[in-house]
């Protein structure tokens, strides 16, 4: 796993999406987010990402206390998001353990595995084919 505590006050773990991947760094502060030196309601247009993102620290009661620095590469912005959900939800399990069921109960510490499924030969996309001519 590439999660880790970087320093005593530092808390370093990873969140996957798709082919979105997302570092997450948290450490005890204000509540700033930024995610590739932007603030998160800048770097997402959407409501439904911001809530996604703030969504571990309402379920631990700790909004507004950790600064947390992201950087998201690959994907999508949905994807990029829900990368940045995971991750912050393995940093803060990293922060305090008793964090895991509470996490784990809401859903925050499993990756969502669906991916984008290959094209195959003989169709037009993954399982689209021709369409059927009688004559």
């Amino acid at each position: 796993m590439a999660e880790a505590s970087v320093s005593p006050s530092e808390y370093v773990a990873t969140g996957r999406r798709k082919t979105a991947v997302v570092r997450v760094r948290i450490r005890p502060g204000q509540g700033q987010i930024l995610i590739n030196g932007k603030p998160y309601q800048e770097y997402f247009p959407g409501d439904h990402q911001c809530k996604a993102i703030v969504m571990p620290f309402e379920v631990t009661g700790t909004l507004g206390q950790f600064e947390v620095h992201a950087r998201a590469a690959g994907g999508g912005m949905t994807g990029q998001a829900d990368a940045l959900k995971l991750g912050i939800a393995r940093a803060l399990k990293l922060y305090n353990p008793e964090f895991y069921p509470i996490l784990r109960e809401a859903g925050l510490l499993t990756r969502d595995p669906r991916k984008k499924e290959r094209k195959k030969y003989g169709l037009h996309a993954a399982r689209r084919g021709t369409q059927f001519s009688k004559r």
